[in-house]
């Protein structure tokens, strides 16, 4: 039962066998009833229920069967027969936007009616989501898309082989056990969590249509569930947003390959260890350790685009990239590869002397760092390890040049594809702006940090400058409403985002 716990848990949780009897007795007082929404609902024309105990924190369980090897449908089971089976929800059986649109058209039906049970779930509705960092992502882009005036916030359970998501926000990052008892604990814990904001980022490629009868086409691509390609005018647009990392380069790629594999042989994934066993060989057939024998420098970052950042309202500048580098991740939270974190914690001097900022999720500025190879990747396992820190921004302008690649791997959230790029273009380009901001429920301990709380860890720098910006940021969210969770309301594009590309 201990290892059990070691597991489930993140490492720095619960060691001391007396906190091990403290989390069994949570776990025997807990009631279900907290956590139930009946059918009436779920369901508008099914009986009306007479509730005796208001669920002091009702739930809508989302799973993605197919992440964890046989975990997903395993958990799938537990959840269905813990709480309403109608509560929880298959994602390969049910999209995310069809069912927060259905259950919130409901409760606006129902509150309409004088339902007071209806208006007390609205209010306290909390999200689980199952799954990998690209089945959390999903789900945080759909909440993000349909605007409501009470967002559910959102508490995931490790079911992929990063969990960088998971991790970040204190939900660990090995597989969770799909007993009783561990389901139980982990809806008493989504009880007690906290609140916790975390910001969105939207991100907008770009790149002409090739010339009629040219063999510079577009292939369906398939993209991650956060972003979608569309045409305009001429253009190839992508479209979408993240909430951990975009990279791109060879992490991408490594990633792209395993990510392949595993499609074409799901037989051969059934586990964590297994499946991160199986990426580290294909990183060394990738040739990420012999980089510069593997890949030729032309395709090293600063040989394929110029970088601009924006730091400052306004104001673009030149961001240097080392010719080395061959991978570069903008980066929101602080777990990427497994819970690594690139950025590391800069001493307060370090922070001085670059004009930096300690690195908050919820401060509307992201991370940028580089990577050479693998072996610079390891020096993340080593005391106050990171990457290179390239810079922070508000915005990121990345301009293609003009017949350097004819494509590249890219990856958001855990999710990565193989990017075709216009040769014929010489304006390939893709900006990463701020676009709001998202709630999350963290448990402890929680590696994430907010500006705005007061415990946080980083005690340095200028607080005042990021809180007094809070109200400017909240004008930009609702001056554009930009779409980018769920693919099937994912319909517009606001030329003010891409105006200065002509």
């Amino acid at each position: 039962m201990e290892e059990f716990f070691f597991d489930f848990l993140s490492p720095s949780a619960y060691r001391v066998k007396g906190k091990l009897l403290a989390m069994g007795s949570i776990m025997s007082e807990i009631n279900l009833k907290d956590f139930f929404v009946p059918n009436y609902i779920l369901s508008l024309g099914s009986e009306v229920e007479r509730v005796s105990h208001p669920p002091v924190c009702p739930v809508i369980v989302f799973i993605n069967s197919k992440s964890g090897g046989q975990l997903g449908g395993e958990l799938l089971v537990r959840y269905r027969s813990l709480l309403n089976k109608n509560q929880v929800f298959d994602l390969g059986e049910s999209l995310p936007d069809k069912v927060l649109h259905r259950l919130y058209h409901n409760l606006g039906m129902l509150k309409d009616k004088g339902d007071l049970l209806a208006a007390h779930i609205e209010k306290n509705l909390k999200l689980i989501v199952a799954g990998g960092d690209g089945t959390a992502s999903w789900l945080l882009g759909v909440v993000s898309d349909m605007r409501l005036p009470h967002p559910p916030k959102i508490a995931t359970v490790p079911l992929g082989t990063g969990n960088n998501l998971h991790f970040s926000f204190g939900w660990g990052k090995k597989n969770p056990g799909t007993d009783r008892e561990s389901v139980e604990l982990f809806l008493s814990q989504v009880k007690s969590a906290r609140e916790m904001k975390i910001d969105s980022w939207h991100i907008l490629m770009r790149m002409r249509s090739p010339k009629e009868g040219s063999s510079d086409s577009i292939a369906p691509l398939e993209l991650p569930h956060c972003l979608h390609a569309f045409h305009q005018d001429g253009w190839h647009l992508f479209r979408g947003g993240f909430w951990n990392y975009f990279s791109i380069g060879m992490d991408a790629q490594v990633s792209y390959a395993f990510h392949s594999e595993r499609k074409l042989n799901p037989e051969n994934f059934k586990n964590q260890l297994t499946n991160q066993k199986a990426y580290l060989k294909i990183a060394c057939k990738q040739g990420w350790f012999v980089s510069p024998l593997c890949h030729p420098p032309s395709r090293n970052i600063a040989n394929l685009a110029a970088v601009k950042i924006m730091r400052r309202e306004g104001i673009w500048e030149d961001l240097v990239i080392p010719s080395s580098i061959r991978s570069i991740i903008c980066l929101n939270l602080p777990s990427f590869s497994g819970g690594l974190d690139p950025w590391g914690d800069p001493s307060k001097n370090k922070l001085h002397d670059r004009d930096l900022t300690p690195p908050y999720v919820d401060d509307g500025l992201i991370e940028i760092v580089g990577f050479r190879n693998a072996w610079h990747g390891l020096v993340l396992l080593a005391p106050n390890g990171h990457g290179t820190r390239l810079g922070q921004a508000r915005r990121v302008h990345f301009e293609f040049h003009k017949g350097a690649i004819n494509h590249t791997y890219m990856r958001i959230d855990g999710e990565p594809w193989k990017q075709p790029l216009s040769v014929e273009d010489d304006k390939v380009v893709i900006e990463i702006s701020h676009s709001g901001r998202v709630n999350m429920l963290a448990n402890l301990p929680c590696r994430a940090k907010s500006v705005h709380d007061p415990s946080s860890t980083h005690n340095y720098g200028n607080r005042d400058y990021y809180i007094n910006r809070d109200d400017k940021f909240a004008e930009e969210e609702h001056e554009v409403v930009k779409k980018f969770g769920a693919a099937s309301t994912f319909k517009f594009v606001d030329d003010r985002d891409i105006v200065h590309y002509h």
